[in-house]
């Protein structure tokens, strides 16, 4: 089901219930980025400790934006069944505010989506307004002082200024208490139009009629100001603020519920439920660890979880969420008995049923949430030996999962996940390697990195002059590095020692060989030392 703004009230009440029920939430973000290329060397590396990805990873988050989330609610029918209430919501940042929101395009993400037929309309025309805590705190005291403005597109103008003629060439030969009806407006310029027509004239009084109708009423100052203060104003600045916060509102449901927060590959999701809905994110990594955990308790990538399923069981690789689904559902791991758990998709989300939609964010958190329950359902399969209950609950699901939760995938860095929850633990690369230039002088990073990268991704750093480090997250393009290049005339490749290479070492032993010179020398030609009283 998608929701844009016009639709999105309406669904509202319905939504917190299904979420209020839920057994637990899936979620998955679109971005207009990922990784932003500025300022330089921004992509994560290998090198990269937690709080250095956090802070790369937040430079991004505060130059992109979100295009769709998708939402997919999962709900426990009967013993066995899950019926899945999968949604598409096009966000776009609140126009009704101080200042105008700014966010930047990558070329590849938006060729990305636009590949897999993401609708840029209704992104830029019909998305969901949201704001923070801090975007709402500061429009509400612009509120109280009548100092806020809209930051409205050219079409939005036109339709402003289009009303604004028709009420001010009307009101000159208006009696008081006689109406007139605009028509034709969305859900957001009903009010909008009501906004800006109060804000200009002084003598006018609006009331939304629905059906995309507005009643512009003239009326003396007298009952202009009663009526501002009566509590049948559609546009009291709760109201305004409400429509302003817009898809916010969901987000504060979520936290509220404390359900089970599912993703894939989910930081950067997170990163952005923080930063756009919460509060800008934080410089200090440990902060937004303790804010994420009080915002969600309960968090299970499942990257994390199907990453160690393939080291520990005979689970085949998979990289894309697609591919992983996929690999559950072949008969090949399907438990007989008790079989998978029923997973169904509600009425109005059955086109997921019937056609792939890959990168399309609904679509990708039903993908999720069933990812998760079909791991789970594995996982307590081959943990005991006795018969599993035909129809295990939702809390078994969590009891098996219990070492996966709240531990987030990092994509590359030097740990392996991110422990909401506690202390990261650390990452087990493979070995480091090391590369000795001869013969070639003037190398650099970058022609390292083009040297070695038809055998695998490595991340390159400068150790001295002559010396460079490699890292992979991957053991066999370790052992191809080694064997390739055993005989090079130029480049020779070594496993890393600190007490060898290490220029901290190297200086040390250098500094102490000269000590231990001088002394000996000192000793030869000066003689024994004498003492006399």
């Amino acid at each position: 089901m998608e929701v844009s703004a016009e639709g999105f009230v309406r669904s509202l009440p319905r939504l917190r219930r299904r979420i209020r029920r839920a057994a637990f939430v899936a979620i998955d973000a679109e971005l207009t980025g990922l990784h932003s290329s500025f300022p330089q060397n921004n992509e994560p590396s290998l090198f990269d400790s937690p709080v250095e990805q956090y802070l790369k990873a937040r430079q991004s988050v505060q130059r992109f934006t979100v295009t769709q989330l998708g939402l997919a609610i999962f709900s426990k029918e009967n013993a066995s069944k899950y019926v899945v209430h999968s949604y598409n919501f096009f966000l776009f940042p609140s126009t009704l505010g101080v200042r105008d929101v700014e966010f930047t395009l990558s070329a590849s993400s938006i060729q990305f989506l636009s590949h897999y037929g993401f609708d840029y309309n209704k992104f830029l025309k019909d998305g969901i307004p949201y704001m923070n805590e801090v975007q709402e705190e500061v429009l509400r005291q612009h509120l109280l002082a009548g100092s806020w403005k809209f930051h409205s597109s050219a079409v939005d103008r036109d339709v402003l200024k289009k009303a604004i003629d028709e009420v001010t060439c009307w009101i000159v030969a208006a009696e008081e208490e006689e109406t007139m009806i605009l028509q034709d407006l969305n859900d957001c310029h009903v009010l909008e139009v009501q906004l800006v027509l109060r804000q200009a004239l002084q003598n006018v009084w609006t009331k939304p009629l629905g059906n995309k109708k507005v009643m512009v009423k003239k009326v003396s100052p007298q009952q202009r100001q009663f009526l501002e203060n009566s509590s049948y104003d559609h546009c009291q600045k709760e109201l305004v603020l409400l429509s302003a916060r817009g898809f916010t509102t969901l987000f504060q449901t979520l936290v509220k519920a404390k359900k089970p927060l599912v993703g894939h590959n989910m930081l950067m999701d997170l990163m952005h439920f923080h930063d756009k809905f919460y509060k800008p994110l934080p410089e200090s990594y440990e902060e937004f660890k303790r804010n994420i955990h009080n915002l969600f308790p309960v968090l299970i990538d499942t990257k994390t979880v199907t990453k160690s399923m393939q080291k520990n069981y005979l689970f085949p690789r998979a990289s894309s969420l697609l591919e992983v689904y996929t690999v559950l559902c072949s008969s090949s791991l399907n438990p007989k008995d008790p079989p998978w758990p029923v997973i169904a998709l509600a009425s109005g989300c059955s086109r997921y049923a019937e056609k792939k939609s890959p990168h399309e964010a609904g679509y990708d958190a039903f993908l999720c949430g069933s990812v998760l329950l079909m791991s789970a359902h594995l996982l307590l399969c081959r943990s005991t030996d006795d018969a599993v209950e035909a129809d295990p609950s939702f809390s078994q699901y969590l009891t098996v999962l219990a070492e996966y939760v709240n531990k987030v995938n990092c994509i590359r860095g030097s740990i392996s996940n991110i422990n909401f929850s506690g202390e990261d633990a650390p990452c087990h690369h493979p070995p480091v390697l090391v590369v000795h230039v001869r013969g070639l002088p003037g190398l650099n990073e970058r022609q390292i990195y083009q040297e070695f990268k038809g055998l695998g991704r490595f991340d390159v750093r400068r150790l001295s002059k002559n010396q460079f480090i490699l890292l992979s997250n991957k053991y066999k393009q370790v052992r191809l590095v080694l064997q390739y290049y055993k005989h090079h005339p130029n480049l020779q490749v070594s496993v890393y020692r600190h007490w060898r290479h290490s220029p901290f070492v190297n200086c040390l032993l250098q500094v102490s060989g000269v000590v231990a010179l001088w002394s000996l020398l000192a000793f030869v030609l000066g003689g024994a030392p004498s003492c006399s009283l």
